[in-house]
């Protein structure tokens, strides 16, 4: 879709698993952003309060770019994040299957932004992303206290990330970097090292959002209330029963 023709606007998604709303919009070139149930997740999204004038959370705290569909039939994306496995950290700029993101426990909430770039700045864009995995850029955490600081007072933000390091992104940082280098600011007067996933999702460049929405999910409370409900209603029935056989 050119540039010229995309409008800001948000679409709602209903009744879609997590792998099929990335099946069908996860296109390369695009930016993908989570929002889960991890510590970090719920850390990020409490500092991101202060971008928000009633200081509500923010709904997001990871940001990537999808790569496409590769020559093993799977869908992989380019992210700054910290994973860890068996025997084995994984610390930096990152090649993943999008399958990754399919454990809608784990990634509760889901948004596809398409900037409507062109075959040519998607080129530009994972060739650089690209260039950043074999280099093993890093993922700095105290980079991200860094950020966190500075949200609590905006007159950083605009300046170097105070512990920045180099060769080091975290995830929205690394987002904003790429886009910086096909022309795209999805954060003006934000430092790439101070760029949250809370400001790629409001960013006022144009783009359409995809937002993959839920109903939320019930309480034990609300499933505990509902069953007792249906026992009285039950009884109550054995009860008009037995009352009219006698």
């Amino acid at each position: 879709m050119p540039l010229q023709r995309i409008q800001n606007q948000t679409i709602v998604v209903n009744g879609l698993s997590n792998r099929e709303f990335l099946e069908r919009y996860a296109h390369p070139g695009r930016v993908g952003l989570s929002g889960g149930v991890t510590l970090v997740d719920k850390m990020i999204c409490r500092a991101e309060r202060h971008l928000d004038e009633q200081e509500r959370w923010g709904a997001w705290s990871h940001a990537l770019v999808f790569e496409g569909r590769r020559a093993d039939g799977h869908h992989w994306v380019i992210e700054s994040d910290l994973q860890i496995h068996h025997k084995h950290i994984q610390l930096g700029v990152q090649e993943n299957r999008i399958a990754k993101y399919f454990d809608e426990e784990l990634y509760t909430t889901l948004a596809v932004l398409d900037f409507g770039l062109t075959d040519e700045e998607v080129g530009v864009l994972l060739s650089e992303g690209l260039e950043l995995v074999a280099n093993r850029e890093r993922y700095s955490l105290r980079e991200l206290i860094g950020t966190l600081i500075a949200l609590r007072t905006p007159g950083l933000r605009g300046r170097e990330n105070l512990l920045a390091r180099e060769r080091s992104l975290f995830c929205s940082a690394f987002v904003q970097h790429l886009f910086r280098k096909v022309g795209f600011d999805l954060a003006p007067g934000v430092d790439d090292k101070h760029t949250t996933p809370e400001d790629i999702s409001r960013t006022g460049t144009p783009h359409v959002t995809y937002l993959l929405q839920r109903e939320p999910a019930r309480s034990k409370l609300a499933v505990l209330k509902t069953r007792l409900r249906r026992r009285v209603r039950a009884r109550l029935r054995g009860l008009k029963r037995r009352t009219v056989a006698s």
